[in-house]
């Protein structure tokens, strides 16, 4: 009997999201080929390449795009590059896996968007905490009714320490870079879409964020169309870790998704108790969600199946983003109408 073909696939770019899912294709997901990467970093490719086993390697995405080998590209470049890269892999027949943002301008991703519905291929956006299992958890608890009618959901999103500064210039900002894979959580949680955005913010942690034109620190309010209300707060420096937590309020209970710990022991003396720190940054709190969301890609190229993680998904954090800005700078609340 024969074996059904793999998902032929090539990765563009090797930084650190790049290089995992180079791993979890070459290891971890038996569906699917790694035939090609594609990376301006020479040095880094080689190393991947022959770690990996990998039979094609470039630094021009075209080459890796004409490989007839290839039917899906993972796109992990730089932002900057996402909508040239989508809309060339899209002319060229290939399914496509977007790392977040698709871009930073609504019109761009509008074109891309039309351009990938003519080219009738799959698009997906890489909105890992999606395949978080905790999270995955707390929406089945509301979708399901389990905790009745959602009245209140609270996120905290708080990373263990600032970014270089020159990547805060090119960031797009707080709500565009950090605030955006919130934006996305609260619509995955609750499965309805905001309306309104009230957005406070300062410069708490480092001065030279506030020098960049940014802040480092938010609290953000949504209103949902079926009338839920949620705050998420954000915070680019918690020194004890990487703070990831979740609550959805309803009329017939409450359902919370903590911080997985780097261990489960707790310590007990005579000066009282103390357990593990938060594991400490991304890669490590979601790899495996990295993988599960790449095993979903995979299965709906195989299944001819719409994407987990459409298009549309990436577009609306995006314009909650903006929301989000407008109402920082006007101090007041914001509906998406007006961003739309």
């Amino acid at each position: 009997m024969n074996k059904p073909p793999k998902i032929g696939v090539g990765v563009i770019g090797t930084g650190r999201i790049g290089k995992l899912h180079i791993q979890h294709l070459s290891q971890n997901i038996p569906d699917a080929e790694l035939i090609a990467i594609c990376s301006l970093d020479t040095e880094t490719a080689q190393t991947l390449t022959e770690q990996f086993n990998i039979p094609q390697i470039t630094s021009d995405y075209p080459t890796l795009l004409s490989n007839s080998q290839i039917d899906a590209v993972i796109v992990a470049s730089s932002t900057d590059t996402h909508v040239e890269i989508c809309q060339a892999a899209a002319e060229a027949g290939k399914h496509i896996f977007c790392e977040k943002p698709i871009a930073l301008d609504l019109k761009q991703i509008d074109e891309t968007l039309t351009i990938v519905e003519k080219a009738e291929v799959k698009f997906q956006v890489g909105f890992n905490r999606r395949f978080d299992t905790n999270f995955m958890r707390v929406r089945e608890a509301v979708t399901s009714g389990e905790i009745g009618e959602p009245h209140i959901l609270r996120i905290t999103s708080r990373d263990p320490a600032p970014p270089p500064i020159e990547y805060v210039k090119l960031s797009g900002g707080i709500f565009l870079d950090m605030t955006i894979h919130d934006f996305d959580m609260a619509r995955y949680l609750i499965d309805d879409e905001v309306v309104e955005v009230y957005a406070v913010g300062d410069v708490r942690v480092d001065p030279k964020i506030g020098e960049a034109g940014d802040i480092d620190t938010a609290v953000i309010t949504l209103r949902f169309q079926n009338g839920v209300l949620a705050t998420i707060d954000n915070s680019r420096e918690a020194i004890y870790g990487y703070d990831q937590r979740v609550e959805v309020f309803g009329s017939k209970g409450m359902v919370v998704a903590g911080n997985p710990l780097t261990n489960t022991v707790t310590f007990s003396g005579s000066e009282g108790s103390s357990a593990a720190s938060p594991l400490y940054f991304f890669v490590e709190r979601y790899k495996e969600a990295y993988l599960s969301e790449l095993h979903a890609f995979i299965r709906c190229i195989k299944e001819n199946t719409q994407p987990p993680v459409t298009g549309i998904d990436g577009r609306a954090p995006i314009v909650m983003g903006y929301a989000a800005l407008k109402s920082l700078r006007g101090n007041r609340p914001v509906l998406l109408s007006e961003i739309l």
